[in-house]
């Protein structure tokens, strides 16, 4: 069985613990994604945002200067209701969001090195005060307890596809623990399946790497 989370995050398989709707941003709320660069956090992040682009415009605030729009297209966001703004002093970086959550309802803003804790508290009140909903990916360790309203914490990336060195990749799965009011104060493994389409699929549980995968 396969039910659809907007139209970028599907659940694959028996729901069991995983809410219908847990990876789907809602107004007045943050989603933090903490790993270290290569989990594919910024896809995760992207497909989040595909499920509103085709309603209204959406933001990245990009701090790493990494993002090329094809990624974002390849992760179902329409081109043409994408708004991409790169800042990453940690002053101007405050600012800039600020401007955006005036304007924009749905943003992906990775967060710089320098960046205060009071700091990103008031965007938090900020972002409930104006119902947008908001993805932050620290580029560097984490968020202050209690700023996400979900967080999902990446634990490692396995390849199918792949045997003793060769062969072809045909997805990657991603492991997070996600914690927060949004899991009733409990940690929770899931797993996301990418197989390179638009779509990622959340599957039940942490599960097991079969043959044929490879750590990444």
């Amino acid at each position: 069985m396969v039910a659809q989370l907007g139209s970028a995050i599907e659940l694959a398989g028996e729901p069991h613990h995983i809410e219908p709707g847990l990876m789907q941003l809602e107004p007045g709320r943050i989603v933090g994604l903490v790993g270290h660069p290569g989990y594919g956090l910024t896809r995760v992040g992207l497909s989040m945002l595909a499920a509103k682009a085709g309603k209204s415009p959406v933001a990245y605030l990009d701090v790493r200067g990494w993002l090329c729009p094809v990624a974002a297209w390849e992760s179902g966001v329409d081109p043409e209701q994408l708004v991409v703004v790169r800042c990453a002093d940690p002053v101007r970086w405050g600012r800039a969001l600020t401007a955006l959550l005036e304007g924009v309802g749905w943003i992906y803003a990775e967060v710089p090195r320098g960046v205060k804790e009071a700091q990103l508290r008031r965007l938090a009140g900020l972002v409930r005060t104006r119902r947008a909903a908001l993805v932050l990916r620290p580029v560097q360790g984490d968020l202050p307890s209690g700023v996400a309203y979900l967080r999902l914490e990446a634990g490692g990336v396995n390849w199918e596809g792949t045997e003793a060195g060769h062969g072809k990749l045909a997805s990657r799965y991603i492991s997070f623990a996600a914690s927060g009011k949004a899991t009733r104060g409990m940690t929770r493994q899931i797993e996301l399946e990418d197989n390179g389409t638009d779509a990622l699929h959340l599957v039940p549980g942490l599960a097991v790497a079969p043959s044929g995968r490879t750590a990444g």
